[in-house]
């Protein structure tokens, strides 16, 4: 009898350590962010609409955003060398990584270097469309990537 209530209880605390886990890496540790007016890129605020973003204390590459922006306003940034646009949690849909990465690729979307060693050696990148949908992330310094 002490073995089965040993094991239900290791198996019931197995599953509650596993749910706080799994809680903690997809939710509670992001921010949303949504509404701003304004992303620094380049060292200049240029104006963007319908903003919706997450970002993290914990780590400087949790950060992504979705808005809409007027092309133009990148035009003098320079391009980035290696765009690599990391994945997001699943709930935050408006930011598809395969199909931004497929975009750069292809040349349907150009991605801007926004931010050099913005945080711990983290660039921020932003892709923007010629419709004016853009996406931004952090990802690792180029010379990291080597």
């Amino acid at each position: 009898m002490n073995g089965r209530v040993f094991v239900l209880s290791l198996l019931g605390f197995t599953t509650v350590f596993g749910a706080g886990l799994w809680y903690a890496q997809l939710y509670a540790k992001y921010e949303v962010t949504d509404g701003m007016p304004t992303v620094l890129a380049g060292g200049v605020e240029r104006p963007v609409e319908n903003y919706l973003g997450i970002d993290s204390v914990t780590s400087p590459l949790k950060r992504r955003g979705c808005f809409t922006v007027d092309p133009a306003e990148f035009a003098d940034l320079p391009t980035a060398e290696r765009p690599t646009p990391l994945s997001a949690p699943g709930w935050f849909e408006c930011y598809d990584y395969e199909a931004l990465t497929n975009d750069i690729e292809a040349g349907r979307a150009i991605a801007y270097l926004a931010a050099l060693e913005e945080r711990n050696a983290a660039d921020r990148m932003i892709a923007v469309y010629p419709d004016g949908r853009a996406y931004e992330w952090r990802q690792l310094n180029a010379k990291y990537l080597d």
